[in-house]
């Protein structure tokens, strides 16, 4: 169900993967992150995400005006993983919440990989 906003010249529609864009964009500007990963992870193997469909790491959900995200990432070997994590959360509610008027109830953060930068 996408968000709409109504507004005395008509209705906005905001989709979700509009949304999953926003956020995928948010997710790559944080320090630590090498991608975006896959959201099916078979026998310990992950797939990360090129650029240019990098909402396939993001699942969004709408419920009551309200949006869940779950992110699909790699961090990078060294990075503190619950660092990494809470600048993604602050990043991503900061940009999603600015750029759409939306309100986000929560975002999970779930890391399938750590990976050495070549």
């Amino acid at each position: 169900m996408p968000n709409k906003m109504k507004t005395k010249d008509g209705t906005i529609t905001i989709t979700k993967d509009v949304i999953a864009d926003i956020a995928g964009a948010a997710t790559t500007e944080c320090y630590g992150i090498v991608g975006m990963a896959s959201q099916k992870i078979q026998d310990g193997l992950f797939q990360l995400i090129g650029s240019e469909s990098m909402n396939k790491g993001i699942i969004v959900r709408t419920k009551n005006e309200r949006i869940t995200i779950d992110l699909y990432i790699l961090v990078s070997y060294g990075t503190k993983i619950s660092v990494v994590a809470q600048n993604i959360i602050e990043n991503v509610r900061y940009k999603v919440e600015t750029l759409t008027g939306v309100k986000i109830e929560k975002i999970n953060v779930i890391v399938q990989g750590v990976r050495t930068i070549d």
